[in-house]
């Protein structure tokens, strides 16, 4: 296990110490109590780390493809051995609870899963007599050093979305944890040292806003793979982009579950009430509006509110708790100045989050609005916390307007028991990913990531085989013998 004293860096295959003189406090969410400090990596160790990258990509890209598919079935069999300990990490760090955690890092091995096929993943294809005499042959190559930048929602799984795929299809990594979360990183560096990764391979590196332009504009970095915010993706895709780089920048979210009058109600609002409040609402995939098609508006806002009032808020540690603390006090600030905006929107207010009677720690309780409309704030803008907006639809093209006049398109659900508005629905929904009475439509790790609109910026998502393509580049040979 990790020192929680001070957060290391890696670098070269050795864990190190910042020398830098900044440093943030890092809480337990639950608590407030300071449970590590962080300081920022310095220009010069960020250089070191993509000049070790650099170095170790030389040997690591020529390494045949089933040696490098056994690190990561060495490193799976680590996860799924520390599994109880990583996701003790991320309840720590991030607050959510423990079943919530150990969903993360199950999806994280998932990804893991699908990297150790790398000698399928990364055979190319041929076709002989072309022309006569003449045969072509396409093959794949690692396109250098990469570089990650993740957020604090998933500090364990987001990682993995990419080190896997970068590391297995020769790429050598740089990853740039979030400044808010960043033990599990260091413990993901340590587990891919155990499996037997040569040094400089992967390396970690802290920092805020100086350490990610570093990244972008570092001309030793091929490529950038980025989760956070639409207005952060946007910039890093352009800055990225703009110094000779492949970029995939998936942004945020404001995701839509209709409700159709069909719908089997109980199972619909519970459904709805895990997408919108399961970890805390920090996720890109939350479904933070819900919409009443017909006449279920009133029977449903009825059902949201009941189901609401069952969950527990505390600490992730307890086996109870249903409700997990947001990230930081800061965080917590911003969500009640978006409710009391809400409220003098004239949205109408069912459930009260802000009065929460638990003195420690960023704890803010489930909150729900009925009767909002697109003019208001709470609609326009992701809010990233338990906070559900509730708005009424006459029928399917009323609600699929709705859904796709926003400016997002990440994920999208319904409801309904039946085949031809949920047929409508999958081909109307401008959404990457869709469910069908599904309450959180997040794909297996050998389907895409597929944001639309600004939730996704760049051509090729995150896991799946975009992800090989995204790590990889073509050669293609044409061979005549005389």
């Amino acid at each position: 296990m990790i020192a929680t004293k001070t957060v290391r860096s890696y670098i070269g295959g050795k864990f190190r110490e910042s020398r830098a003189e900044k440093a943030d406090p890092i809480p337990n969410p639950a608590t407030g109590q300071i449970i590590a400090s962080l300081p920022y990596s310095t220009k010069e160790e960020i250089n070191e780390a993509v000049g070790a990258a650099k170095k170790a990509f030389v040997e690591w890209s020529e390494t045949p493809v089933p040696d490098r598919a056994q690190v990561m079935f060495r490193f799976k069999a680590l996860f799924d051995q520390h599994i109880d300990e990583l996701s003790a990490l991320v309840t720590q760090e991030n607050g959510k609870t423990l079943d919530e955690s150990r969903g993360e890092v199950k999806r994280a091995i998932e990804v893991i899963d699908f990297a150790c096929g790398a000698p399928t993943l990364m055979m190319g294809h041929n076709l002989d007599q072309i022309a006569k005499g003449i045969d072509e042959e396409l093959t794949r190559f690692p396109v250098g050093v990469v570089a990650g930048i993740t957020p604090f929602n998933f500090p364990n799984m987001v990682p993995l979305w990419m080190i896997p795929v970068a590391i297995v299809t020769g790429n050598t990594f740089v990853l740039k944890p979030s400044q808010l979360t960043p033990l599990s990183a260091v413990r993901i560096a340590e587990l891919l040292e155990e499996a037997g990764l040569p040094e400089g391979v992967f390396n970690v590196v802290h920092g805020a806003n100086d350490a990610v332009n570093q990244l972008l504009t570092h001309p030793d970095v091929a490529a950038i793979s980025f989760v956070g915010s639409a207005t952060v993706a946007a910039y890093i895709y352009a800055t990225a982009a703009a110094n000779g780089k492949r970029v995939q920048a998936l942004g945020g979210a404001k995701n839509h579950i209709l409700v159709m009058d069909d719908a089997e109600l109980e199972p619909s609002a519970q459904n709805v009430i895990s997408s919108a409040f399961g970890n805390a609402g920090q996720r890109c995939l939350a479904g933070s509006v819900a919409v009443g098609v017909g006449k279920i508006g009133d029977a449903l806002v009825r059902e949201l509110a009941n189901d609401a009032a069952k969950l527990k808020l505390g600490p992730g540690t307890d086996p109870k708790t249903t409700l997990g603390p947001v990230i930081r006090g800061e965080r917590k600030a911003k969500l009640i100045e978006y409710i009391d905006g809400a409220e003098s929107d004239g949205a109408q207010l069912v459930s009260d989050g802000r009065r929460v009677d638990l003195n420690d720690g960023f704890f803010l309780g489930p909150t729900i609005f009925d009767r909002v409309t697109p003019n208001m704030k709470i609609w326009k803008e992701e809010l990233f916390g338990p906070v559900l907006s509730v708005m009424r639809a006459t029928d399917i093209d009323e609600a699929l307007k709705l859904l796709n006049s926003s400016t997002y398109g990440n994920m999208a659900s319904i409801f309904t028991t039946s085949g031809k508005n949920a047929r409508e629905f999958k081909r109307r929904a401008q959404a990457g990913m869709l469910g069908v009475n599904i309450g959180v439509a997040a794909p297996m790790a050998f389907f895409p990531f597929t944001g639309w609109k600004n939730s996704f910026f760049g051509d090729l998502h995150a896991t799946g085989q975009d992800s090989v393509r995204f790590y990889t580049r073509h050669k293609v040979v044409t061979t005549r013998w005389f």
